[in-house]
């Protein structure tokens, strides 16, 4: 079996963190990503300095991945 698989709820009855996703993801069909954003700083959830932080890591870890891919010919 793969650990992964596993630990992601595959196989037997799923897991908690699979079914939190799904609900997530069921809430945000439909709806604007950056709209929710800016609600959420506007409303003062997060700050703007912690939403360029993630912006920032964001665009990081998009480079890793391209890298990945040019390693698997994709």
């Amino acid at each position: 079996m793969n650990p992964f698989f596993n630990a992601m709820g595959g196989g037997m009855g799923g897991s908690p963190m699979l079914g939190q996703f799904q609900q997530f993801m069921q809430q945000m069909r439909g709806k604007d990503p950056n709209a929710m954003i800016q609600e959420m700083v506007q409303s003062g959830r997060i700050s703007q300095q912690q939403l360029d932080q993630v912006q920032q890591q964001a665009q990081q870890m998009q480079g890793m991945f391209e890298g990945l891919r040019g390693m698997f010919g994709k």
